[in-house]
């Protein structure tokens, strides 16, 4: 068959569609811009919300009640910073992973980014490929492709000379020369909203529960201020200058502006590790997914083995071994496909140019085999041999044999009638066995070692063998590595499949579909499901898990759908990112419990004292020290915090077990100290010094239980916070609103300090056993 000759666009001519705007550029990006960045940080609802209050307080007078607007600089500032640096780590990432096209221009064909074809550009195709723009077939040498993602419709797609090649779709199997005719917004998955590059996102429970806290907060937060000001303005004593400044205290405290920024720090902070580590984040949600994740999923080949397959002996059946190896010279080098198998093959075998061939059946892992028909010599089919040859029980005992030694085997055979229309191959005649080695991983052992210490259950799914990919886990390590299944005889019923899969680590015989409905099986049975895979026959598994990891090795359709890229695309990787996104969790589960025990005390007293009419117990000042030492700094140490830690599901749950008890502490403390006042004669000053030392207190406690268990670190940060509290109170009494602090009724001070100890005990003692009958 004589290959045609292309030229492709001049240099001229991609020049000229350039500045016509022709260019298939795209708005997905992995990062944001340095002013979208800016923007996240500055131009927030609570940002504008906390400028408006410092107007209220620089009508009042009392300036050094601003303070609160100097944290909420140095954390938009902080922020900005951090991200912009985390940015440029991806972006880095970001340009080794990216999808290239390979376009002809001025007649030679190159790799370019996706994002730099233009109109009636000339690319080539093939098995694994994401098509990064809408295209016409020109040559088509057994394209199929995947249309899932625009279509929802999983079943790989024949395409011919004339058909479109949709953006978004991927190619199974198959290659061939195609011309753009859509680029950027034209293309049809843009003008579905980039539905077909669209993937899952990655579930993330923790930003869902933040997103309802900021949502309650941000629509209860003006009118429950308007009547704080209202129910303060009409207190007895109190000026129109005093109850703005009461006012804006109990504002400032519902704002839960530092969850936010925290949070998102802590994410951005861990993508950067990650990146430093080799592991390229496309979703910040990924890292929670990640951390949660109690049912990993992967692929024997590069995983557990090391995927440098080797053929290791050729086993006859109806032909010699000589008649095998020519066979074979002319099979192996037919196909265009690129992966482990076929570089086994290519080694293994040599070129040959002598026979004819008339029709080819690219490899698919739908079929399992690859097919072709040479003029005069036969029809051949290469591929797994229980796909091929039924009831023939030499051929299995032989089959069987290597497979429990671990061994990949194919079966090379000649078929009765090479169908093109459907793709099938008739009856097979079996002519040998090639039998494949592959080495496991050295460091399989303890990776998977250190994943049953973490309750982490691997499963693996492959296209290969059961038998053979179950010796393997076994030898690996792999706990349950001996149950294993055959997955053409798992039931087609989703629910009988439920019931089945927690029975069995090891799946052989996967097609691409079967992969995508083990992973809604597990996930059905309430499980957080990650998936590890790097070929085209994962692209719908990763797409459908809790968070999809792909190797930066593997083909462009399963980086685009990952969450997660690993770029040394070494699976022993996946212990550092894991123990790093449980600590990133960890360390915002703490920081979240400090800045959620402001906010509902807060909004608890301002509805409290709103119905009581009487002044409310804080000034701006007296939450700007109180915020510092027990929410401000620890927030930071602890997010910066790298300690082996374990997550549990039920994020709100684990943070309001600290966070409730010690808000209840706080305003049960805070009524008993105004019954206090009247019993013991203290005035509206006295009474503020009273509050201010007990809140100081019992947020002092919250530092202590968040830190538990304790360590060196975390016994220097409560030592060194309690300690900057008191020097506060003491040696600048004037500016934090404090006076007679020596006064000796402040002795009634400490049994209702030892009270707020009791009390906060007893409360979350009672919190946790609520919240674990529930």
């Amino acid at each position: 068959m004589e290959e045609k000759v292309y030229n492709g666009l001049t240099n001229a001519e991609v020049e000229k569609r350039i500045k016509e705007g022709q260019v298939n550029i795209s708005d997905n990006h992995i990062s944001k811009t340095t002013a979208q960045i800016v923007r996240c940080h500055t131009l927030t609802y609570f940002n504008f919300l906390n400028l408006f209050l410092g107007v209220l307080v620089i009508i009042s007078g009392q300036f050094k009640n601003l303070t609160f607007l100097g944290v909420i600089l140095c954390n938009s500032v902080i922020g900005i910073i951090q991200e912009i640096k985390v940015k440029k780590l991806i972006d880095n990432l970001a340009v080794i992973t990216a999808s290239k096209a390979r376009a002809c221009r001025s007649g030679v064909f190159k790799d370019i980014p996706i994002e730099e074809l233009v109109l009636d550009d000339l690319i080539a195709v093939e098995n694994g490929n994401q098509i990064g723009a809408d295209c016409e077939v020109l040559e088509s040498d057994g394209i199929e492709v995947n249309e899932s993602m625009i279509t929802g419709e999983s079943k790989s797609v024949r395409k011919k000379v004339g058909d479109t090649l949709w953006s978004g779709s991927f190619m199974v199997a198959g290659s061939g020369k195609a011309k753009v005719i859509h680029v950027g917004k034209d293309n049809y998955a843009t003008q579905l909203a980039d539905q077909a590059k669209d993937k899952k996102r990655a579930s993330s429970e923790m930003q869902d529960s933040i997103k309802k806290i900021i949502k309650i907060t941000g629509t209860i937060i003006i009118p429950v201020g308007i009547l704080l000001f209202i129910s303060q303005r009409g207190a007895e004593g109190t000026s129109f200058s005093n109850a703005l400044v009461s006012t804006v205290a109990g504002v400032i405290g519902m704002i839960p502006e530092g969850l936010v920024l925290l949070t998102s720090v802590s994410f951005i902070l861990g993508v950067g590790r990650l990146a430093k580590k080799q592991a390229l984040v496309q979703e910040m949600e990924a890292i929670e997914a990640l951390a949660r994740v109690n049912v990993l999923c992967l692929d024997k080949t590069g995983t557990i083995t090391t995927g440098a397959l080797e053929v290791v002996e050729l086993v006859p059946f109806e032909e010699d071994v000589q008649r095998m190896t020519v066979v074979m010279n002319e099979i192996s080098f037919a196909f265009d496909d690129v992966n482990a198998t076929q570089d086994a093959l290519m080694s293994y075998f040599k070129k040959a140019t002598d026979w004819k061939i008339k029709d080819k059946i690219p490899f698919s892992s739908e079929r399992k085999y690859r097919a072709i028909s040479f003029e005069g010599e036969g029809d051949y089919v290469l591929g797994a041999p229980e796909f091929l040859v039924k009831d023939n029980e030499a051929l299995s005992e032989k089959v069987d044999a290597y497979s429990r030694d671990g061994m990949r085997v194919l079966l090379l055979g000649k078929c009765s009638a090479l169908n093109m229309d459907d793709m099938s191959v008739g009856t097979v005649t079996p002519s040998g066995l090639i039998v494949i080695s592959d080495c496991i991983r050295p460091e399989a052992h303890d990776t998977f070692a250190y994943f049953a210490s973490q309750n982490v259950n691997i499963k693996v799914i492959s296209g290969d063998n059961p038998v053979t990919v179950s010796n393997i886990a076994v030898k690996a390590g792999l706990v349950g590595g001996e149950k294993y299944i055959d997955a053409n005889t798992l039931p087609e019923d989703f629910e009988e499949l439920r019931e089945v899969v927690p029975n069995y680590t090891v799946y052989g015989r996967v097609r691409p579909e079967q992969k995508q409905r083990l992973i809604k099986a597990y996930q059905a049975n309430g499980n957080v499901v990650g998936m590890v895979g790097d070929g085209v026959n994962d692209v719908l598994a990763l797409k459908d898990a809790n968070c999809g990891i792909a190797m930066a090795a593997g083909s462009d359709a399963a980086k685009q759908v990952a969450h997660i890229v690993l770029m040394d695309s070494n699976f022993a990787s996946m212990v550092s990112i894991v123990r790093e996104g449980r600590m990133i969790i960890s360390n915002i589960e703490r920081v979240s419990a400090l800045y959620l025990t402001k906010t509902i005390y807060s909004v608890l007293l301002c509805v409290i004292f709103i119905i009581l009419g009487r002044s409310y117990p804080f000034v701006p000042i007296h939450l700007s020290l109180i915020s510092t030492t027990a929410i401000g700094i620890p927030s930071f140490i602890l997010t910066l915090e790298q300690t082996e830690a374990v997550t549990s599901n039920g994020f709100l749950r684990n943070v309001l077990r600290i966070s409730l008890p010690s808000a209840l502490t706080m305003v049960i403390m805070m009524l008993i100290n105004q019954v206090a006042a009247g019993f013991f004669g203290f005035d509206a000053v006295m009474l503020s010094t009273y509050n201010m030392l007990v809140a100081g207190f019992i947020s002092q406690m919250v530092v202590l239980e968040v830190c538990r268990p304790m360590n060196k670190r975390r016994r220097l940060l409560c030592a060194g916070v309690a300690a900057i509290f008191v020097a506060g109170i003491f040696f600048f009494p004037g500016f934090f609103s404090i006076s007679n602090i020596l006064n000796w009724r402040l002795i009634f001070i400490l049994p209702l300090m030892i009270l707020s100890r009791y009390l906060m005990g007893w409360l979350t003692k009672s919190v946790r056993i609520l919240t674990k009958q529930n």
